[in-house]
């Protein structure tokens, strides 16, 4: 049987940047993966200025739209746009960006098995085994999990999360009129429900438009899919794809490894609490675990990780924490000359919200929010 040096499972960005920088290092890699490329993924696709910085050197971005502006609403009212000199974000589709990132992995030298699912994993201390649905078996010295946070490796690693929401997205192709009045400009609206948002982001001849709140009020997260859409006008137009997908961000001291076999991406709970942003912290994250491999040094990544992305992490749980208990000071802080370069500081990877949350003035702000008495709530409404 063949010992791979290094098998990756899941062909999404966490998993294909491990698998480049490892093969790059020249291990014997292989990524195995559920679907097929190109293969539709349910996210907003919206790439900031980390995930741009990342894969800069790697591909070329497949850019369907590039924003400059950014409609703000609170549950539909209050609205006010603002617009930047420069892109805020890029617009992909997850099909074509996560097929570049398997083309530049090839290329690096790894192999690519599609349409291999993954059931059981053991392991030893020289080797982990992998049990395919087929029945047969792939051996390595280390495995990358990047399968999601419901995947097998996820459980065997036994991640644990802080923060679980619910995510429904709709693809909806526009005719030209509607192009138009969505290019270069996306739309964010702040939800009724505790934490709740909405967004529509513009990719050419189609819009993603979507909305998530926390997991366990699935009727009120539809009724408010359906709400966004008719407002915006979209009821007529069929979708593309309608799905959903459950985003899981983990506790700060869950494990990222167990003995030979690492997490990352999704699958480790990386991604940011307040926005729940997922693809830098896939493409960090799996850069980070396939230097660790390429050096031998597996403890490395969980230092790296609680080093590099823990911290942004951690004030992204304060803020989200805020906003749950004041969303309509969150907005109008944003329409603020300020909050909006804040805003954009972020979005182009200029600032990560731990950096921006140690400068005096914003500390100070903060410390003035969270004593503020959270107001009453009225339940969300629901369809009869």
């Amino acid at each position: 049987m063949i010992v791979w040096d290094l098998v990756v499972v899941g062909a999404g960005p966490a998993g294909l940047s491990a698998a480049h920088v490892a093969a790059r290092a020249g291990l014997r890699t292989l990524v195995v993966e559920r679907a097929a490329h190109p293969r539709y993924k349910t996210c907003g696709g919206g790439l900031i200025g980390t995930s741009l910085a990342a894969v800069r050197d790697r591909i070329e971005v497949p850019a369907n739209d590039r924003v400059d502006r950014v409609t703000f609403t609170r549950d539909g009212r209050r609205e006010f746009t603002r617009r930047h000199d420069s892109p805020v974000l890029t617009m992909v589709r997850r099909e074509e960006f996560d097929d570049r990132l398997r083309a530049a992995a090839v290329a690096a030298g790894a192999q690519l098995r599609e349409r291999v699912a993954v059931r059981a994993i053991e392991q030893d201390p020289e080797v982990v085994r992998l049990r395919l649905a087929d029945g047969t078996t792939i051996a390595a010295r280390t495995v990358v999990g990047a399968d999601g946070s419901s995947g097998v490796t996820a459980r065997h690693v036994g991640v644990r999360y802080r923060q679980v929401d619910l995510g429904l997205e709709l693809e909806v192709p526009v005719p030209p009129d509607e192009q138009e009045r969505w290019r270069g400009r996306l739309l964010l609206d702040w939800g009724a429900m505790p934490g709740s948002y909405g967004w529509v982001f513009p990719k050419g001849d189609r819009l993603t438009v979507g909305v998530i709140a926390g997991r366990g009020a699935g009727e009120g997260t539809r009724d408010y899919l359906r709400r966004f859409v008719d407002r915006l006008g979209l009821t007529g137009l069929p979708a593309e794809h309608d799905s959903g997908h459950l985003t899981r961000c983990r506790d700060e001291d869950s494990p990222l490894r167990n003995g030979r076999v690492l997490v990352v991406g999704d699958a480790a709970g990386l991604l940011e609490p307040w926005s729940r942003e997922g693809i830098s912290y896939a493409l960090r994250s799996g850069e980070l675990a396939g230097a660790a491999v390429a050096d031998g040094d597996l403890a490395w990544y969980e230092r790296a990780v609680a080093e590099r992305l823990v911290p942004s992490m951690r004030a992204g749980f304060r803020l989200l924490d805020l906003f749950v208990r004041r969303p309509e000071v969150f907005h109008a802080l944003l329409a603020t000359p300020q909050g909006w370069r804040m805003f954009v500081q972020f979005c182009q990877g200029r600032a990560s919200f731990d950096e921006m949350m140690r400068r005096r003035p914003i500390r100070a702000a903060l410390a003035v929010l969270e004593r503020l008495p959270s107001p009453r709530r009225q339940a969300a409404p629901t369809l009869p």
